[in-house]
């Protein structure tokens, strides 16, 4: 039988790279190709028994070029544990070209494929053979989807409920037993009915999910659950009819699924709290907006709007979206961005951003990013892209997963075989056997993982810390030596005044009066900082006549019928001024750039200008470098600007007149030196050099680019982020260890214990239950990070 198959292709640029690939793929056995280069597909008849499409997507890449891949999310119901995880991952990846990782925590799956390959209808339909449930997630379903798990808490509350009720006899009956009270047995056949309501009806969940799991051909923590617990109540309904003189279990049958019930209750509570920090970033964009129309102002929904619509914002509101402040005046929180609650004031020309909140006054706003486009939606993005993924701390658990459940079944066997033996009583043995199978804990090892992910990239959103992926998060914590770049990462990226200086007899502010009145009308960076520094002082320029600049050296006018001229000494000198060679040459020495201002001759004084040095950054150096990082700074810059910014920062390490790809390459030279190297940076030139980094930080006001390639991106441009975001990896790997812990000791004490007959079925089946939310709960206690507080920065040094 022959297949055919079409799927796109990247990389080609002509029609000889189509005619190239189609050689390649028909010399595959039993493949016929046809590559078009206009449609960039390539379409290949297979036959049975000869080649497949993994050896024609393998035969794509080895020709130079790529499958264009599709990425989807998938929502997933029926899991339980990761052996569920396990075996959903199983059957994406037996798919040609999928490659799945499935997320225990979220209950999603995050999914790579070629369109053409396969289909999403495949996918779903693979998923579903294995037992379980799957739909495509999509964002808009986010309250759809939290008024579905709202009805499932409900349906599991009353569940358990009602097995509570009926397994309150069971609990009377044995506390009264454990008191030694005289009692009455209950009769065997209400103990059948009640045991079987709270086994069959409560728990049926546990049973249909067994049943897919076993129908899938794997087996989870249900079928244990389910074997234990059906194993007790068969027996001991078999007792009961035939009317035997055994004793019967089924109080360990029912209230063993009461309280795994009430693990899965605390659970789903515990689950949703670890995602809260995702559901608070989600509920932050308004559904509806003010937006201006012909017939004027409408409420209309966000997802209506489009670039280019002008809305209104009023006090107490969010963005809906991203725009530019047409007119009005405000402040706003943006909190939501950088973790800062402190107020940014908005005026006409300014940015605003979608789901920060107006606090004052009234603002009309043009829509510039809508949708997917903004960047509340790109946090999102960026934050369920890391909790979708996996650390590599997880392979561990993984491993162990794939074959807990057919180990814990073996145990039990073993077990009741081994006691039969050893006491030749098979109640005895029931009990060991049946204790065994419902104190294995997969659940906790499924969640150990998963969980502190979801609370620490939650954390850190919040702080303006976006972790690419677990790997950047658990990465981060492992770094010895920090590279930084000077320009716009250490320092602002813009010049301002450092240091003024005026002739004897001058008043500063008219020396600044005159100064800004002669730059007041230019729009270079350095009249621009000229203004702010007067702006800053108070101080107004005054009018100016016969303006006249000389591009590259200064500007000259008339103030009151003298001539007043600014610009470089060299220019002051040129005209005649005698210039303080001194002072200036001084300056210069420390990388900074001298003007002068000067009235006739007469020099009246000098300005200082540098890139402004970052206020937090020396304490964010100093912090590092109390957590043992060596820090060296990697520039392009000058010897002479780069050491000036060293030394105020207090870096002792610095690598100057580096072209970007002598960046990437030091990068890795440092890396050759068994270091784990972090690269700090924020332009276009520090993307190579971020690239090759093991953990790269991306200050947030930088380039696109720069933003792209990093591991991690600072969204409030602020160097004491970086050391925010490596106590909080510290913090999460640490409460990862102590889950794994956790998880592993709960079996690897329970299991013998059980084995050995020392725990029964009802204790077992609580330590159970109780495993899983100890995991979780245990990874909310990552809540408790906090941020370096920023009142602990010193003031704004300058260079």
């Amino acid at each position: 039988m022959e297949q055919t198959i079409s799927f796109p292709v990247e990389g080609m640029s002509c029609a000889s790279c189509a005619a190239r690939l189609e050689k390649v793929l028909d010399r595959l056995d039993g493949v016929q190709a046809s590559v078009n280069f206009a449609t960039t597909r390539a379409q290949v008849s297979l036959s049975d028994g000869h080649a497949g499409m993994v050896d024609v997507l393998a035969a794509v890449r080895q020709a130079g070029f790529a499958p264009t891949t599709r990425n989807l999310d998938l929502s997933l119901s029926g899991l339980s544990c990761a052996s569920c995880v396990g075996r959903v991952e199983k059957v994406l990846n037996a798919l040609p070209s999928v490659q799945a990782s499935v997320n225990l925590a979220t209950e999603r799956a995050h999914v790579t494929f070629v369109p053409g390959v396969v289909e999403v209808p495949a996918l779903i339909a693979a998923v579903e053979k294995a037992g379980y449930g799957a739909r495509v997630y999509e964002e808009q379903n986010a309250q759809d989807d939290a008024r579905a798990q709202q009805r499932v808490w409900q349906r599991a509350l009353w569940e358990f409920a009602l097995a509570t009720i009926l397994s309150l006899p069971f609990v009377g009956q044995m506390v009264i037993m454990m008191a030694g009270l005289p009692m009455m047995d209950m009769p065997r056949m209400l103990q059948l009915m009640l045991a079987g309501v709270v086994l069959f009806g409560c728990g049926r969940g546990l049973f249909r999910a067994a049943w897919h799991a076993v129908r899938g051909g794997s087996a989870n923590m249900d079928v244990l659950v389910v074997m234990g617990t059906g194993v007790a109540w068969v027996f001991s309904a078999a007792v009961t009819l035939m009317k035997l003189d055994q004793p019967v279990y089924f109080e360990a049958s029912a209230l063993v699924v009461t309280l795994v019930l009430l693990g899965r209750l605390l659970e789903a509570r515990a689950k949703a709290s670890a995602g809260a920090g995702m559901a608070s970033l989600l509920r932050l964009q308004p559904r509806m907006a003010h937006v201006e129309r012909p017939g004027g102002v409408v409420d209309e929904s966000v997802d209506q709007l489009a670039i280019g619509d002008v809305f209104v914002v009023r006090p107490g509101e969010s963005m809906p979206v991203d725009g530019a402040v047409l007119e009005g005046a405000s402040e706003v929180n943006e909190a939501m961005l950088t973790g800062e609650s402190n107020l940014v004031a908005k005026t006409a020309g300014a940015e605003v951003f979608a789901g920060t909140l107006n606090q004052t006054g009234a603002l009309r706003v043009r829509a510039t990013k809508v949708g997917a486009q903004t960047v509340l939606a790109s946090i999102v993005q960026m934050v369920q892209q890391a909790q979708g993924s996996k650390a590599s701390v997880q392979r561990l658990a993984d491993k162990v997963s794939a074959v807990f459940v057919p180990a814990v079944l073996a145990l039990a066997v073993l077990t009741f075989a081994g006691t039969w033996l050893a006491t030749g009583s098979a109640t005895v043995s029931l009990v060991h056997g049946v204790s065994v199978l419902v104190i294995a804990c997969p659940c906790a090892l499924g969640l150990a993982t998963p969980t502190a992910i979801m609370v620490g990239t939650g954390l850190g959103a919040r702080a303006g810390i976006l972790f690419r992926n677990a790997d950047a998060l658990e990465q981060a914590r492992r770094l010895n030596l920090l590279v930084t770049d000077k320009t716009g990462t250490l320092t602002r990226g813009q010049p301002g005044v450092v240091a003024s200086q005026t002739a004897e007899g001058i008043q500063s502010d008219d020396f600044l009066r005159l100064a800004c009145a002669l730059e007041q009308n230019s729009e270079h960076p350095l009249a621009r900082a000229v203004m702010e520094h007067a702006r800053a002082a108070g101080i107004a320029p005054v009018a100016v006549e016969d303006f006249k600049a000389v591009p590259g050296q200064g500007v000259s006018a008339r103030v009151g019928g003298q001539v007043v001229r600014l610009g470089s000494p060299d220019f002051l000198s040129q005209n005649g001024c005698v210039v303080d060679t001194a002072l200036v040459q001084a300056w210069q020495a420390e990388g900074r750039t001298v003007i002068g201002v000067a009235r006739e001759q007469a020099v009246l004084g000098y300005l200082a200008l540098a890139d402004e040095i970052r206020p937090e950054a020396r304490a964010a150096i100093t912090a590092l470098r109390a957590r043992g990082l060596r820090v060296v700074m990697l520039t392009g810059d000058n010897e002479r600007a780069a050491q000036a910014v060293a030394h105020q920062v207090g870096i002792d390490e610095v690598v100057a007149g580096v072209l970007p790809d002598g960046k990437a390459a030091e990068i890795t030279r440092l890396k050759g030196a068994s270091l784990c190297v972090g690269m700090v940076g924020d332009g276009i030139n520090d993307a190579p050099a971020l690239a090759s980094a093991d953990v790269s930080f991306a200050i947030g006001a930088g380039a696109d680019v720069a933003l792209e390639t990093a591991d991690v991106v600072l969204v409030r441009s602020d160097l004491m982020a970086v050391v925010d975001a490596i106590t909080l990896s510290h913090a999460t790997v640490g409460k990862i260890r102590q889950n794994l812990f956790f998880a592993f000791i709960y079996n690897l004490l329970g299991l013998p214990l059980a084995a050995l007959g020392a725990l029964n079925p009802v204790l077992a089946g609580a330590a159970m239950a109780m495993s899983s939310v100890s995991v979780v709960s245990n990874s909310l206690l990552l809540n408790r990070w906090k941020p370096v507080r920023r009142e602990a920065v010193n003031a704004t040094p300058k260079v």
